[in-house]
């Protein structure tokens, strides 16, 4: 199959186990990597500019490539978070394609296809991975992003915004 099909996102989506027995379970590993921390300086996001779907495989492939990126500044330096979730379920109906095959084949009779992936419906303006960073690491942040979009099959934009600390609490003494 070709990945065009499973792309463009077309009708209802599948997305209730019940109905669809033997679909697989999603790829992503792990959906949040690094230390969680409040004193990171930037937030940087992958968002969509595009309605797509997305399958599980290229979600995992974006969040290998960005933490390969990210891994020589330690684990402590940065927190990484995919934000969606592949909750539709791709079928396949698949036709025999070798000789004498022809009376075994029912066409477009009855075409449910069998569950063979799961995919993210994402709208443009979407976040797709969420990275918090310190000051000094927004190089190496902005290079793990570029390298994680190149792995999703839609344009992407990289945002960066400045996170702001907590004011200090100053006891009031009366």
């Amino acid at each position: 199959m070709k990945g065009k099909n499973y792309r463009i996102t077309s009708g209802m989506p599948l997305t209730s186990k019940v109905y669809c027995a033997g679909s697989p379970n999603s790829k992503i590993a792990r959906f949040s990597t690094g230390q969680a921390s409040p004193d990171y300086d930037y937030q940087l996001k992958l968002v969509s500019t595009e309605k797509v779907q997305i399958r599980h495989n290229a979600l995992e492939a974006a969040r290998v490539a960005a933490n390969k990126k990210l891994t020589p500044i330690g684990e402590t330096a940065y927190f990484l978070r995919v934000k969606v979730y592949p909750h539709v379920i791709l079928r396949e109906n698949r036709m025999i394609a070798t000789a004498g095959a022809d009376r075994l084949q029912e066409g477009m009779r009855k075409a449910w296809g069998k569950p063979m992936g799961l995919a993210a419906r994402v709208m443009p303006g979407s976040v797709i991975l969420e990275l918090s960073i310190k000051k000094e690491n927004l190089e190496k942040a902005k290079e793990a992003m570029k390298s994680a979009s190149t792995k999703l099959p839609m344009p992407t934009e990289v945002v960066i915004e400045p996170l702001q600390k907590a004011a200090q609490e100053i006891p009031v003494t009366a």
